[in-house]
């Protein structure tokens, strides 16, 4: 199910860090109330990744969001993290380009370690 990125990498580009959302997804109320369907789904089809030449983020299944940036472009990445953030290592991820582009993704798994990934490459 979850192939996009590797069967869209350009040549020399490597995966550096791949990840997805934190399990606690599965303890919403969405995921509750549809029998845990919905954020199985969402874990096994969304796709976060960082590559040696861009951070690459595909959301859904039927319908997509595809986000992507080269580090070149990328401003800043902010981390929000809340009590249960702390404690059990996952956040909200806060991508900011120059132009103003902003992307928000939430429940993420260890965004401290996403961030600075991104920011080994980015100049």
């Amino acid at each position: 199910m979850s192939n996009y990125i590797e069967s869209n990498l350009i040549k020399d580009e490597q995966i550096e860090l791949k990840t997805t959302y934190h399990p606690i997804i599965f303890w919403r109320l969405t995921g509750i109330l549809s029998l845990f369907i919905i954020p199985f789904i969402e874990m096994k089809t969304d796709e976060f990744a960082v590559t040696n030449k861009r951070v690459i983020i595909k959301i859904g299944w039927i319908s997509r969001k595809i986000f992507e940036m080269n580090h070149s472009k990328i401003e800043s990445v902010n981390v929000d993290q809340g009590i249960l953030g702390r404690i059990f290592n996952y956040g909200s991820i806060t991508i900011i380009g120059s132009g103003g582009t902003k992307e928000i993704y939430y429940t993420i798994r260890d965004p401290f370690g996403f961030r600075k990934k991104v920011q080994e490459f980015s100049k």
